[in-house]
């Protein structure tokens, strides 16, 4: 069983964070947002608990989450980020191609980023990644900065469980507009 600071668990506690937010959000009334399951197949499975204990990914996985905001279809992932540089190889390609294809068909795609060390939560439009993403295919910087982020998408935390990306989306949509 992985240990708290394992491979295994990373991200667990922003997704727990976002997981409850999403809930808050769908109780009030202001969006309808699912996690999205890996597609796994099983090949072995404990018969006393019906657990699996042993499978393989079917498939590269897209996104974290998909849903609607206020009638606006939106997809976004989570990525957590120890240091003040993140590197891009922790975004895959079919993911931005995925994302690039919502948004042709008038969604909402962004990535969530928490930066551990700064507790600092902070609204990546799609946008705004593909700067770098082109940068890094140019031969550039293979990552970004924290610095080279607009301060203007920091997200402010309400409370220590509470992740209030519709801001983020509400200030995406009115520099869209």
């Amino acid at each position: 069983m992985p240990t708290w600071n394992s491979r295994g668990l990373r991200g667990s506690t922003l997704e727990e964070m976002i997981n409850r937010s999403i809930e808050q959000y769908r109780d009030k009334g202001l969006a309808l947002i699912q996690k999205v399951p890996t597609p796994i197949t099983p090949i072995k499975i404990d018969k006393a608990t019906r657990h699996i204990t042993l499978a393989y990914f079917d498939q590269k996985s897209t996104i974290d989450y998909i849903g609607v905001v206020q009638g606006i279809p939106v997809c976004f992932d989570a990525k957590e980020c120890a240091a003040s540089s993140f590197p891009l190889a922790n975004i895959h390609e079919h993911q931005v191609t995925f994302m690039q294809d919502f948004e042709r068909q008038r969604g909402i795609a962004f990535f969530l980023l928490y930066y551990t060390a700064e507790d600092l939560y902070y609204y990546l439009r799609l946008c705004d990644l593909l700067v770098f993403w082109e940068r890094a295919k140019s031969g550039g910087r293979k990552s970004f900065l924290l610095t080279e982020l607009n301060p203007r998408y920091y997200l402010q935390g309400k409370s220590s469980l509470f992740v209030p990306f519709l801001d983020g989306i509400q200030l995406d949509l009115e520099e869209r507009d």
